[in-house]
């Protein structure tokens, strides 16, 4: 991830410990004191309240009270352990969306798996199930669908693709805990479900952290022990696993930041929406003021029936540099996601002489602005206004 700018935090994490500081003060405290750092009540505390914020916007067919939230060391770990309890193994073929962070290429490839690269929709950014179907073969075990900048994947139509080809399905939401699709919250689709507790994730800790979620009692207790070294009982190792645990520190931030995260995403939302009306008037008015050399500037499309946790406000600008170059004289941050698609890569070159695509398009004009609940994102479109 390129960051660009430092006039303004590209996510203010320091204005939200502020905010929650006596709270969060007293939370260490009480871990710190306890003598109780790995697993314990806080992290048990914590995996109940994960699975009741995914069941309170879950609706009919979503989270329901047998799901259960597997904490572990982060997001890719949380990745690593859904695709070994679900039994890849070399040769498999696991389709994965070509625009993204390498995460979900990437553990494919360490469990010997090869990643098949799909293609995005163009205006939503997110998995194109025509693309997924058209690369469906022999080899194919599963999808993982991101749930791309925050906003959920299509699995109105991604779930019965699946079906149909006999395939599993994660969920990646590692940028989405918090979003939601009709009356479903993120998190509660597919076989598993992942998110990431990366500090600058909308809900994040303060370190590395992740979490697995399924309703599927043996998928469950597959990555409860290959997170802790293939062991259910201690000294027996029934498989070959990993060490991989969230410490009862993170998980005490966590849950005092999961009391405020509704009103944080509210305020996500609302700042998206002041960005949305900017932009909305910026290119309406393109043909008078000529704007950033006559180009449009156009936000992710957020699907009908979505609602995004805007882990990133992203925007597809047809001239990217002369628009940095922009942002960089007014002082305004922001970062590239992603600056390449994932098959053009070095490490997958084997795929870097297919056709331009809708991934590749997006990795020239995509960019992302601040939006944070503690951005002031009224002053960052006043400097643009000025400086469009």
């Amino acid at each position: 991830m390129l960051i660009l700018g430092n006039m303004i935090p590209f996510v203010n994490l320091t204005g939200q410990r502020d905010a929650y500081r006596d709270e969060l003060s007293a939370a260490e405290k009480a871990v710190l004191d306890s003598g109780c750092y790995i697993g314990g009540p806080e992290v048990k505390a914590l995996e109940r309240e994960l699975v009741d914020y995914c069941n309170s916007g879950a609706g009919n067919g979503g989270a329901g009270p047998e799901t259960q939230a597997i904490t572990c060391a982060s997001g890719t770990d949380a990745l690593t352990l859904s695709l070994m309890a679900l039994g890849v193994r070399p040769g498999d073929e696991v389709i994965v969306p070509d625009f993204t962070f390498i995460a979900c290429a990437e553990c494919v490839s360490m469990l010997g798996a090869r990643p098949v690269f799909a293609d995005i929709d163009p205006e939503t950014l997110q998995i194109l199930p025509s693309s997924v179907e058209s690369l469906i073969g022999e080899r194919t075990r599963g999808i993982i669908a991101v749930d791309l900048f925050g906003q959920c994947a299509p699995y109105d139509t991604l779930v019965p693709l699946v079906r149909k080809h006999g395939l599993w399905l994660i969920e990646d939401g590692a940028q989405a805990f918090g979003a939601s699709s009709g009356a479903r919250r993120a998190c509660t689709f597919g076989d598993i479900a992942i998110t990431s507790f990366y500090p600058s994730k909308p809900l994040g800790c303060y370190g590395d952290g992740g979490a697995v979620f399924t309703s599927n009692a043996r998928l469950a207790e597959k990555v409860r022990m290959l997170a802790n070294h293939g062991s259910k009982e201690r000294y027996l190792h029934e498989t070959v696993g990993m060490n991989s645990r969230l410490d009862a520190l993170q998980a005490a931030v966590l849950r005092v930041k999961l009391r405020h995260f509704e009103d944080e995403l509210k305020v996500r939302r609302e700042n998206a929406r002041k960005y949305d009306d900017f932009f909305a008037d910026y290119n309406a008015g393109l043909r008078a003021s000529g704007g950033v050399d006559g180009a449009k500037i156009v936000p992710q499309k957020i699907a009908e029936d979505n609602t995004s946790t805007y882990a990133q406000y992203t925007i597809l600008a047809e001239k990217r540099e002369s628009f940095i170059r922009v942002l960089d004289a007014a002082g305004i941050p922001h970062c590239i996601h992603y600056p390449m698609p994932l098959h053009r890569q070095p490490c997958f070159e084997s795929d870097a002489g297919r056709a331009e695509n809708n991934a590749d398009r997006a990795s020239r004009m995509a960019v992302s602005l601040p939006v944070c609940a503690f951005t002031d994102v009224d002053f960052i479109i006043d400097k643009l206004r000025a400086a469009l």
